[in-house]
């Protein structure tokens, strides 16, 4: 295997605040719903605009990446770059590169692989769907994670050896205009997997000269091969695999951040993803991973949320058809303004007068401070942070999730904007609650979703000192 000179130099996760709790999914069917809440994408979510979340965790402080891998089994869109519309939500330069890997739980092995050979930004992302009823809904699970490699000096963790073995079984699979995937008998995958797990975790270790990881991580789609194959390799450390359930692409950059999160410096992580085949990625931390973890550790988002009732999550999933709002639904956006607004629409970019520093939302030629005429500078406010100056809640408006609550924001450092309110209860809301931009989908109409920026409360405190 020839060495890479790049390492992950930055990690970040994302996991949706809804959860659903397995009380509520047993009551409302009647079945044993197992143990742990189910981390649940809002109505407002797919895997495009979790990927942006967890992306835009991972890059502050670091420069753009050159290239970014995109890996989901769940698209927004067929025949359309989802990756385009992450690079332009980063802000990337247009000589960038952006690609997806989508189609399968082991694409997100391909994008770390991809990052990991030539530099840039490996995000992994996927809403899962099942049936009602079933394994994927009970224990599944959404997120996304985002690895950033560069040079290998600036490392949090290198990896020293990658190994593979392909193999061609019926184990899941799911034809394209279904929504919900089928899977062969678990004992069948679990007997071909074993010895593919041994085999690649072998060669990897001995690759790299170690005789035993401090930490072991196995993800695979198949729930036998996740409760059985972590015996195979004994750990000096831990032994684990995905914090939240099959979670698809994003399954082994959720085990692999939440590993980070906890292995200590100079130790070895051995990721083995079991799907369609194997894979092993054996890690080793640097002295530089304590003091460069992601801000909010995914143990820590996991003990957070906030619980969905099972109706809504099943409308929300499209298996439950509801009376739609009695108003119009809105209009299909269209490609040459998208495209003429693509850094405001994508990017949260206004500008900012260069004669008297007034903030424009959306961007302006003309300030309205002092009338200057094209002497305007971009400002990101993407990564900003603000406060509720007064807001409203509508019952009536077109929502998929009603009601609709719009606030006016005042962004710090300057600009005010009139952004809706994401994840928000409206009981939650005051006005001086701090806020903090989220790139959502607005809507989808015609086959064509809307994307745009809203906002979500924070856990600062607000004016008047309590959690907003």
């Amino acid at each position: 295997m020839n060495p890479s000179p790049y390492g992950i130099v930055s990690y970040a996760a994302y996991l949706p605040r809804h959860r659903l709790q397995p009380e509520e999914l047993g009551t409302a069917l009647g079945i044993k719903a197992g143990r742990g809440a189910r981390i649940a994408a809002s109505f407002d979510e797919d895997s495009t605009t979790m990927g942006v979340e967890a992306a835009h965790r991972a890059l502050p402080g670091h420069g753009a990446p050159d290239a970014l891998y995109f890996a989901t089994t769940s698209p927004a869109y067929l025949d359309k770059t989802n990756a385009a519309a992450l690079h332009a939500a980063l802000g990337l330069p247009h000589d960038a590169f952006a690609a997806d890997l989508a189609g399968s739980a082991r694409s997100g092995i391909a994008a770390l692989r991809a990052a990991w050979r030539g530099g840039g930004l490996a995000v992994l992302s996927d809403v899962r769907t099942g049936r009602p009823g079933s394994a994927d809904e009970r224990d599944g699970g959404d997120g996304a994670a985002a690895f950033l490699f560069g040079d290998a000096g600036s490392a949090v963790a290198e990896i020293l050896a990658h190994t593979s073995a392909t193999a061609e079984f019926l184990d899941r699979w799911r034809v394209p205009e279904n929504r919900a995937g089928e899977q062969w008998e678990e004992r069948f995958g679990l007997e071909r997997y074993l010895p593919l797990i041994e085999d690649v975790g072998q060669r990897a270790l001995k690759a790299a000269g170690a005789g035993q990881a401090d930490h072991v991580v196995l993800v695979s789609p198949n729930s036998a091969v996740r409760k059985r194959a972590t015996k195979v390799f004994s750990a000096r450390l831990s032994a684990g695999g995905s914090p939240i359930g099959h979670a698809g692409t994003a399954d082994a950059g959720l085990a692999l951040a939440d590993a980070l999160d906890r292995a200590g410096a100079d130790e070895t992580i051995l990721l083995l993803s079991a799907a369609d085949g194997c894979d092993a990625v054996l890690l080793r931390t640097t002295d530089r991973l304590p003091a460069a973890r992601q801000p909010e550790p995914v143990a820590q988002q996991l003990a957070g949320g906030r619980d969905v009732p099972y109706a809504t999550y099943l409308t929300w999933r499209g298996w439950l058809d509801r009376e739609p709002p009695r108003r119009p639904e809105p209009e299909r956006p269209a490609g040459p303004p998208s495209a003429r607004g693509r850094g405001w629409k994508f990017a949260f970019t206004g500008s900012r007068c260069q004669r008297c520093a007034f903030v424009h939302l959306p961007p302006a030629r003309v300030c309205k401070e002092c009338a200057a005429v094209d002497a305007m500078t971009p400002v990101a406010l993407a990564g900003a942070r603000g406060t509720v100056a007064t807001y409203t809640v509508d019952r009536l408006a077109y929502s998929p999730s009603p009601p609709l609550i719009d606030a006016v924001v005042d962004f710090d450092g300057g600009g005010r904007c009139t952004l809706e309110i994401a994840d928000g209860a409206a009981d939650q809301l005051a006005v001086g609650t701090r806020v903090e931009p989220v790139f959502r989908r607005l809507h989808t109409a015609q086959g064509v979703h809307n994307y745009f920026w809203k906002v979500r409360t924070t856990k600062e405190a607000s004016v008047d000192g309590s959690t907003a």
